[in-house]
């Protein structure tokens, strides 16, 4: 097994009996995810009694791109990983007497059920305290958390004082698993994105302040098709960036569901027209990106409803998209992580301008395709009015 830094910080931090939390907080790719995930097999593998881990992140579609996915790359690059180990309904790895068990922490009845051994909250900052705090004090030996500092949280006022618990701070420096091209993309963002390089850069503490997309939660699912009052697909072309393919419900009371139906590089327009067709939306009305009139014009081929006339304010499109509430649905991994990092640029001072970075946007342009030419009424100078609808 071939480990990082981190990982050694890891395990030494681990098997100090007066060390019961373990905060690993820094930037992207310091390996903080990945050097857990070895030590928790590692852990499933040799323990000499039965003993029960928990890998818990904010869905299960993060943990099937993330965790789930980790777990098996690693066994595999061992050699070691058993199918028929794995249930899948259950999302659960047996081996010996260890076992590794996967959930979303939006499934109350695992939250709130039986005990485990070990626990692990990936990218705890996206889970809130109360639910942290019920997994843990079901937790009868160490808890390990990761997270990138994008701003202030409860593990600053809850977990940092206490004597018991410990914060390893790493960067992607410390991760020398890393290709100069991962480095140099990482580094490209030290002059353009200031407060993207604090956060995921240098792994240093961030702030919400300049985050563009307001008023907005995640969702298990879209509301029954009967209460759509209107829908539409935003699509926005991408090649060596995502090309992002996002279904837009106007529902009840005046809000607005987004689900994901594609986020990819590479993909070329036969291949968006299958995705938006093998969805069941081939009669939506699909509001792309004006400036691919090639693009548009070979979606038409495979009968798609692709209309001209649209506009591409980005300032006018963020104040429309701001009033209304939205709720976007688990599953909706791109655009979620785009919620959190899209933001306005600084001046030299720190000062935001009120101009967006352009980067952390495919989603968010196609959805503000949308909202700007089908959910507004441009013509009579921004005039829109947004109810909300009653919780369930």
């Amino acid at each position: 097994m071939d480990t990082t830094k981190v990982y050694s910080d890891l395990l030494a931090a681990y098997i100090n009996p007066e060390i019961r939390i373990i905060a690993l907080e820094g930037s992207t790719r310091s390996g903080k995810t990945w050097a857990s995930m070895q030590l928790l097999n590692t852990i499933m593998y040799r323990t000499k009694k039965p003993r029960l881990i928990s890998v818990v992140s904010e869905t299960l579609p993060h943990l099937k791109r993330g965790c789930i996915r980790d777990h098996r790359d690693m066994l595999e690059a061992d050699g070691i990983y058993d199918p028929n180990a794995w249930h899948d309904t259950d999302k659960i790895y047996r081996a010996g007497k260890g076992a590794i068990e996967f959930f979303g922490a939006d499934s109350p009845g695992k939250v709130l059920g039986p005990a485990r051994d070990i626990l692990f909250i990936n990218e705890c900052i996206n889970i809130s305290y109360d639910v942290c705090r019920h997994l843990m004090v079901r937790t009868k030996e160490k808890v390990i958390l990761d997270y990138n500092p994008a701003f202030e949280f409860w593990v600053d006022s809850k977990i940092a004082p206490r004597a018991d618990a410990v914060i390893l701070h790493s960067t992607y420096l410390d991760n020398d698993k890393l290709t100069a091209s991962q480095i140099a993309e990482i580094e490209s963002n030290r002059d353009t994105d200031p407060e993207w390089w604090k956060v995921y850069g240098l792994g240093e503490k961030g702030s919400k302040q300049g985050l563009i997309i307001q008023n907005w939660d995640i969702v298990t699912d879209l509301p029954p098709r009967n209460t759509w009052k209107k829908a539409y697909i935003g699509l926005d072309w991408g090649w060596s960036v995502p090309s992002a393919i996002e279904l837009v419900v106007l529902g009840e009371g005046g809000e607005v569901w987004v689900d994901e139906i594609g986020y990819a590089p590479n993909l070329d327009n036969p291949e968006i027209a299958k995705i938006i067709i093998a969805a069941g939306y081939k009669d939506l009305e699909i509001i792309a990106d004006p400036a691919e009139p090639k693009s548009k014009a070979e979606l038409r081929n495979f009968g798609l409803n692709v209309p001209d006339g649209i506009v591409k304010d980005i300032d006018l499109g963020i104040r429309v998209v701001n009033r209304y509430k939205k709720h976007y649905t688990s599953r909706s991994l791109g655009s979620i992580d785009e919620n959190r990092k899209y933001r306005y640029k600084q001046d030299i001072d720190g000062n935001y301008t009120g101009a967006p970075v352009d980067a952390f946007n495919h989603a968010k342009d196609a959805e503000r395709y949308v909202f700007l030419n089908r959910l507004s009424n441009i013509s009579s100078g921004f005039d829109v009015t947004v109810g909300s609808a009653a919780r369930k």
